[in-house]
């Protein structure tokens, strides 16, 4: 019970991590039809950001907060000067283009800071353990996390359904043409949720340094494939089926990986179920969305569209 309480907790936590990459990823495709595979370069950069403003000011949380404005002005002059030319070019384009800015800011990342990266070291009331019920420890950081993204999740509920800006995001993933006929700014529409998607993402990438302790080059190009299955399987331009498709692929991620090999060792020999259970693993969260698009196309929570 200890280990399957432990192992929810921490697929809750890569849940809320997922779900903070995916929200703003989710936006820029929703709502500027831009496939951004370069989405998970900023969530490596707010990382070394982050990480160096924590190391110079000697507080994780005061680099955790300076990282999100640096965060959004970098997405910012991304998409003024790079990413504006692209939104009326064919997705393969786009793809291109964005794939040439991974192997810049990786590159680029390599020559400021070096090939090895940079250490997080966190204070010691995020270093230690909280006692859950049970006698169940659970470390402070993991935790940080969830509540950090929970706030952040309540924090875009109440921006897309309860005030002006998020009547015209909405406006513009259903129909960007008659919302810029009816007097929307666009290019500025677009470059503001740009530079908030660039600025979650840089959050998601701090915050899981302070799991793993380290900010490296190319962090962000595996997690950006789990962030696609997530707006895919949520529904793309939807907030709401990002956070839940985030949550479903943590949580089968981290139980797959925990479980799986006990679930096959009552089919198949004990030998065989070790040999394959990794693999399977790694297969689960892609097997769930095939299996979800086959009853659902459009997602669990597409978007309204004309």
């Amino acid at each position: 019970m200890i280990l399957l309480i432990t192992q929810l907790i921490n697929g809750l936590q890569l849940g809320i991590l997922l779900f903070l990459l995916a929200a703003g990823l989710t936006l820029v495709f929703g709502i500027m039809d831009l496939v951004n595979l370069a989405h998970g370069s900023f969530y490596m950069i707010g990382a070394f950001i982050g990480a160096t403003m924590a190391a110079i000011t000697g507080s994780f949380l005061v680099g955790l907060v300076l990282a999100l404005p640096l965060a959004f002005l970098v997405g910012y002059i991304v998409e003024v000067t790079t990413l504006r030319t692209l939104y009326d070019r064919h997705h393969l384009d786009q793809v291109l283009a964005t794939f040439g800015l991974i192997l810049f800011f990786d590159t680029l990342l390599q020559l400021i800071w070096g090939p090895v990266g940079v250490a997080v070291v966190l204070p010691d009331y995020l270093n230690g353990f909280i006692t859950l019920p049970g006698d169940i420890p659970i470390p402070t950081i993991r935790l940080l996390i969830i509540a950090i993204g929970l706030l952040v999740a309540a924090f875009l509920y109440y921006l897309v359904v309860r005030t002006k800006m998020g009547m015209l995001i909405r406006a513009g993933a259903s129909n960007r043409t008659m919302a810029g006929a009816l007097g929307v700014d666009i290019k500025r529409l677009f470059t503001l949720v740009f530079g908030m998607g660039a600025a979650l993402a840089g959050l998601a990438g701090l915050m899981s340094t302070a799991i793993t302790t380290e900010a490296t080059i190319g962090m962000g190009n595996d997690i950006i494939i789990q962030a696609f299955v997530v707006i895919v399987i949520g529904g793309i331009g939807s907030i709401r089926g990002a956070f839940v498709a985030s949550i479903v692929v943590g949580l089968v991620d981290t139980l797959g990986r925990s479980y799986l090999d006990q679930l096959l060792k009552l089919f198949i020999t004990e030998q065989n179920a070790e040999t394959a259970a990794p693999a399977i693993a790694a297969m689960l969260i892609y097997i769930m969305m095939a299996a979800i698009l086959f009853f659902s196309p459009q997602g669990l929570f597409p978007p309204k569209t004309r």
